[in-house]
C-alpha cells in the first residue's frame, strides 16, 4: 500500500521551520530605561522648550503662550505626555506642540467651540479636537485667537457646573 506524500510546499515550509530552530538566537538587548522626568516647574520647562527651539517656532510658541496668559492670567501651565506644554483652566484649554514646519495648538474641545474667524485649520475631521497649525511667517489674528481661548475656558467651566 502506498502512502500519500505531503505536497512540496508543506515540505519546504517544514524544512524552513527546522532551519530557524537551529539558528542561534541573537543576544537580547537590555530594556531601555525610561527617560528621566525633567526637573523644574511646568512653566520653567515651557520656558526651556521655547529657548531650545531657538527659531521662529520658539518665537511663535512664546507669543501664543503670552496671548493665552493675557486672556486668562490664572491659567495653569502643565508639562504632559513626555514634553508637551498644556494650558488648563477647569480642564485642558489647549496643547502646544512644535514640529519641524509648524507650531500646532490643539484645543481639547475645539469641535464644540465657535470659530467665526475660522482659525482651525487642522484636525478638522474629529468629533472633539481641533487644531491650528502656525507656519513660519504666519500672522496671528490675536483678537480671534484670544476669543477662542476664552470660549474654551467658558466651555470647560460650563461642563464643570453641569
Amino acid at each position: 500500500m502506498k502512502t500519500k506524500r505531503a505536497p512540496a510546499k508543506a515540505k519546504a515550509k517544514a524544512k524552513a521551520k527546522a532551519k530557524t530552530r537551529m539558528k542561534a538566537k541573537p543576544a537580547r538587548k537590555p530594556a531601555a530605561k525610561p527617560a528621566p522626568k525633567p526637573a523644574g516647574s511646568p512653566s520653567k520647562l515651557i520656558d526651556a522648550r521655547i529657548k531650545e527651539l531657538g527659531d521662529w517656532r520658539g518665537e511663535m510658541l512664546g507669543r501664543l503662550r503670552a496671548l493665552i496668559k493675557s486672556e486668562d492670567p490664572g491659567v495653569v501651565e502643565e508639562w504632559k505626555w513626555m514634553g508637551v506644554p498644556v494650558w488648563e483652566h477647569d480642564g485642558i484649554i489647549c496643547t502646544g506642540e512644535s514640529y519641524k514646519a509648524a507650531v500646532k495648538l490643539t484645543f481639547a474641545r475645539g469641535a464644540s467651540l465657535p470659530d467665526p474667524a475660522q482659525l482651525f485649520n487642522s484636525s478638522l475631521e474629529g468629533n472633539m479636537r481641533r487644531a491650528i497649525d502656525f507656519h513660519e511667517g504666519d500672522a496671528v489674528n490675536e483678537g480671534a485667537f484670544t476669543a477662542l481661548v476664552r470660549a474654551a475656558i467658558d466651555f470647560n467651566q460650563s461642563k464643570k457646573k453641569a
